[in-house]
């Protein structure tokens, strides 16, 4: 499988599979466990933790697409429950339980973890913050399901690093690009205060921002020959329980 068809077959579903985690009440019961009140305190501190007791301004500018109100209250919210490197690792239990339970039984996770763990070790993490969090971050070696699910989560966040990259350098804002993408009841939700449609003239270049994170994960897929490429996009839709490419 040629480099780009390979993205184009795994984006999506590790996007989407990571999206139900997060949005996930199990997930959210976690947090509630901890000791964090309902809300985004959870999420935001664990979620952004990998960071370090950083401001909610460096947190915001490291993450980008969610707006600055949630993640601000969010973060702040969190910080008074346990410090940020504890919060990202009940953060990352919470990713690691939550695959146990929807990762299908027979997904072969040990050749899944082999081939995501050449990519994530391959990946050029300058300019992308959060994501080199997420690969410093501890990965358990007895708990191969867990692993796989934490390894689908950091590469999730390899190419929400490299989209905010490119949005950027397509002249558009995190807020514009949400709108343009989700929708203005969408990005509200997101926590942009009060969205407005954008205008039709920067579509294109929203477009061009997606070509261009593709481009910016190419070299990471390069790590893997052809024949691993076509093993790995087989083995994220038997993950996520994607149909088949």
């Amino acid at each position: 499988m040629e480099i780009f068809d390979c993205i184009a077959a795994v984006a999506r579903p590790i996007h989407d599979f990571g999206d139900e985690f997060m949005s996930d009440e199990a997930t959210a019961a976690v947090g509630l466990r901890a000791g964090f009140s309902p809300g985004r305190g959870f999420y935001c501190r664990g979620r952004f933790g990998v960071l370090g007791e950083a401001s909610a301004t460096v947190v915001q500018a490291a993450q980008g697409f969610l707006g600055p109100g949630l993640v601000t209250a969010g973060w702040l919210a969190g910080r008074s429950v346990m410090p940020a490197e504890e919060a990202a690792s009940c953060y990352a239990q919470a990713v690691r339980v939550w695959g146990r339970a929807h990762i299908p039984g027979d997904v072969d996770v040990e050749h899944f973890n082999r081939l995501a763990r050449q990519l994530i070790d391959a990946a050029d993490a300058d300019a992308l913050p959060l994501f080199a969090g997420w690969r410093a971050h501890p990965c358990p070696t007895d708990d191969p399901v867990g692993a796989a699910m934490q390894r689908v989560h950091v590469l999730r966040e390899h190419r929400g690093a490299c989209h905010l990259a490119a949005v950027r350098l397509c002249g558009l804002s995190a807020r514009e690009a949400m709108v343009i993408n989700l929708g203005v009841g969408q990005a509200a939700h997101y926590g942009w205060h009060e969205p407005h449609p954008v205008a039709e003239d920067l579509v294109p270049r929203w477009r061009r921002a997606e070509r261009l994170t593709d481009e910016l994960q190419a070299p990471l897929y390069a790590a893997l020959t052809d024949g691993q490429r076509t093993e790995f996009a087989r083995l994220v839709d038997a993950l996520t329980g994607s149909p088949a490419s």
